[in-house]
């Protein structure tokens, strides 16, 4: 399983989840073996002022995710990420505490799509 989380700094597992999908600066990519973080990575989001959350989609499946975590995503990248077969999960809190959760089933698959923002947000 490799996780994307969106992250606002650059501080890894330490990191709160960037409550907006398309204009965070930065992608935490944790790849999880056994049940545990067995490494992880900070890589920063160049399309975060480049278009939004779709390009954004793009942006991040570059880095061969199967889940992401994200505290708000718009429709259009919420369908762009279920056309790569990708699972998604809403979670506001610390990164760490996020793949957690994810891991104990504690989070159920889906974001409510943002309302105040274009589709690709």
């Amino acid at each position: 399983m490799r996780i994307g989380i969106t992250l606002d700094d650059n501080k890894g597992l330490l990191s709160e989840v960037s409550q907006h999908f398309g204009q965070c600066k930065y992608f935490l990519i944790a790849d999880i073996i056994d049940g545990k973080v067995a490494n992880e990575k900070v890589v920063p989001n160049i399309a975060e002022h480049g278009g939004g959350g779709c390009v954004a989609v793009d942006e991040i499946l570059k880095h061969n995710i199967t889940h992401v975590i994200a505290g708000g995503m718009g429709a259009g990248a919420q369908q762009k990420f279920a056309m790569a077969n990708v699972q998604i999960f809403g979670y506001s809190g610390f990164a760490k505490d996020g793949i957690a959760s994810l891991l104990q089933n504690d989070l159920k698959e889906g974001i409510d799509a943002c309302k105040d923002h274009s589709e690709c947000h």
